[in-house]
């Protein structure tokens, strides 16, 4: 009898913790979502948006793309000379040939303070017409998926946003886990014939479990760009072997104060790469259709672009950053004497620099193409289906008194709870500072006011 007595008090035992330990999810998620969702359905939108760029792009500048080939080429050094006259006070900053014949080659100029992209039409060495780079409508799209149009304000939001779904989709599996000897309905397919609610409960949960695995992809790919994250997780990257491969530099390694980013658009893993400076002793300068012949010569992908050296001692920078991460190279050239003084392709990538150059691809949805750009869509547009189901589940549940989460159940002196809190504190570090200024926000502010209390069902 006593023993009986035991069992039954440790079976209860064991069913409040279990209801405890549901309940401090069920929060989490709830208030993460609540607070985040928003953010990760303007995420979902843009990158819906974004996915599609090329296509896009060809379509609003047709004109500007597309030139008629000619029998022979004006030489690269003569459009040059062209855009100069047009634009007499102009800093130019890069040239791009264009990836095939039917394709107008690009010079990227600084003029009043402004970026343009200056359009040639290579055959005639005439120009097409000018972008204001910042009015572009796929860079709008592309700042506001990655900053929301704030600076660096916006990026960290964007950060924290992204951080926190890794949040939402451990706690959404962890809620979606059948806790009953579950059916297929309600598990993996929604329940059609159990009323709007069930069939609300299921348009959330059961999406949410088929997008997950892909959405956590694209939030860890879409990481390394971010300002904080993406800026540390890059210097232990680089820091954390020893340095680049020697075999990217002609001769050793250069010791620079200038990064690659810092005078070039290049592929991730070139972005904390040296420069390395020109020879400036006896030699004169050569020109752009020699660098080309270079980037030909060396077998470069042919939708690179090269940066003209902006002082005395700087280089040519050739940059490919292709649909293939495979095919991503960053080349340095002397700009005197037309050596390649580094040349840093996708196979000297660490083991890391590559997992993230093709993480990048598939973010970006051109690793694979057209199949490549329908799956992340799918993806996107699961993120969208959950957020609003979620939401409107929330509105059909919620109280008129409060807000509907379940009652904090102060699991938070359970060694577990601490762990898992800390591990998330230092692999995502802003998640860490706000679940500080939750803490803090929610000792000192909320328990104080009964009216908070009660809204919040603390």
């Amino acid at each position: 009898m006593e023993l009986e007595k035991q069992v039954n008090v440790s079976t209860t035992m064991k069913k409040q913790t279990d209801s405890t330990l549901y309940r401090t999810v069920w929060r989490w998620h709830f208030y993460a979502g609540i607070i985040f969702a928003p953010f990760l359905v303007i995420l979902a939108i843009t990158g819906s948006v974004y996915l599609f760029k090329p296509q896009i792009e060809q379509v609003i500048y047709q004109e500007y793309f597309e030139v008629t080939p000619g029998e022979n080429r004006v030489s690269a050094e003569k459009q040059l000379q062209e855009v100069k006259r047009l634009y007499p006070d102009a800093i130019i900053s890069k040239y791009r040939p264009g990836e095939d014949r039917a394709r107008s080659s690009e010079v990227g100029i600084i003029n009043n303070d402004e970026s343009l992209t200056v359009f040639m039409d290579p055959y005639t060495g005439k120009s097409i017409g000018s972008l204001n780079n910042e009015d572009r409508i796929m860079n709008k799209i592309e700042e506001f998926h990655g900053e929301l149009m704030a600076g660096t304000t916006g990026d960290r939001v964007v950060e924290l946003a992204a951080c926190w779904a890794v949040v939402l989709i451990v706690t959404g599996a962890i809620l979606w886990f059948p806790r009953k000897k579950e059916k297929i309905f309600g598990v993996f397919i929604p329940r059609f014939t159990k009323g709007k609610r069930v069939f609300l409960r299921d348009l959330h949960a059961v999406p949410a479990f088929w997008i997950s695995a892909g959405m956590l992809f694209l939030i860890m790919t879409g990481l390394p760009w971010s300002g904080f994250w993406g800026a540390n997780f890059q210097t232990i990257a680089t820091n954390s072997g020893a340095g680049y491969p020697p075999s990217i530099w002609a001769g050793s390694a250069p010791a620079s104060t200038i990064q690659t980013k810092d005078i070039a658009d290049v592929p991730w893993a070139a972005e904390t790469l040296d420069v390395p400076k020109s020879d400036i002793e006896g030699f004169v300068p050569v020109s752009i259709d020699e660098t080309m012949s270079t980037a030909n010569r060396e077998g470069i992908d042919p939708g690179y672009t090269i940066s003209i050296p902006g002082d005395k001692e700087g280089v040519y920078t050739i940059s490919a950053y292709p649909p293939k991460a495979q095919d991503e190279i960053t080349m340095h050239v002397d700009q005197y004497s037309g050596a390649v003084l580094t040349d840093y392709r996708y196979d000297h990538y660490g083991f890391v620099g590559k997992m993230v150059a093709l993480g990048i691809t598939l973010h970006k949805g051109t690793q694979f193409g057209f199949l490549n750009q329908l799956f992340s869509l799918f993806i996107c547009l699961g993120i969208i289906l959950v957020a609003v189901s979620g939401f409107i589940l929330w509105l059909k549940r919620k109280p008129s008194d409060h807000m509907g989460a379940p009652k904090g159940p102060g699991i938070v002196k359970k060694k577990s709870f601490l762990v898992v809190t800390l591990a998330l504190g230092i692999v995502f570090p802003l998640v860490g500072l706000s679940l500080i200024a939750v803490l803090v926000i929610d000792l000192f502010v909320i328990r104080r006011i009964p009216a908070a209390r009660k809204f919040l069902n603390v």
